[in-house]
């Protein structure tokens, strides 16, 4: 996490900070398969993911299948937003206190996508550091595991 005096940085430590006491949001991991995703498309473009992916599926004042829009894996935001109670409009009035039944607006979708863009960014940052020998093969929660697990795949990310 950042050490920055900077309110949006701030803001970021300290949410990823309350979501890592919640058992459910710290389970959530990047798999191996998310973070090669993410190694080779590069930061910009997975942010560009981030910002539309959200504004599609939750930015709606009534999403389409609301509470159950994202996917629980097939891409590393779709991780993020569970692990940053991003995924549906339900979790984000309640962690972040943007009410429900209106269409978010730019500045919303641009500050919770850099939420979810520092979560991957820790992920990818403690996978590079500390390599283990876990499987690549499911994309699946794994209870037991801290938000930061790491994995085999070194990244440039």
């Amino acid at each position: 996490m950042s050490q920055s005096d900077d309110p949006e940085s701030r803001w970021i430590d300290d949410t990823l900070d309350r979501l890592s006491h919640s058992d459910f949001r710290a389970r959530f991991v990047l798999n191996t398969h998310d973070r090669s995703y993410a190694d080779g498309k590069g930061r910009d473009v997975i942010s560009r993911h981030a910002r539309e992916l959200l504004r599609s599926r939750v930015g709606d004042a009534h999403p389409v299948k609301n509470g159950r829009q994202t996917p629980w894996r097939g891409h590393p935001v779709f991780t993020a937003q569970h692990a940053t109670a991003t995924c549906c409009r339900g979790c984000i009035a309640k962690w972040h206190g943007i009410p429900q039944g209106r269409e978010l607006t730019d500045q919303e979708i641009s500050r919770l996508a850099d939420l979810v863009m520092a979560w991957i960014d820790i992920q990818m940052q403690a996978s590079s550091e500390q390599p283990d020998a876990r499987s690549a093969q499911s994309g699946r929660k794994r209870s037991g595991r801290s938000p930061t697990s790491p994995d085999l795949n070194p990244t440039l990310f």
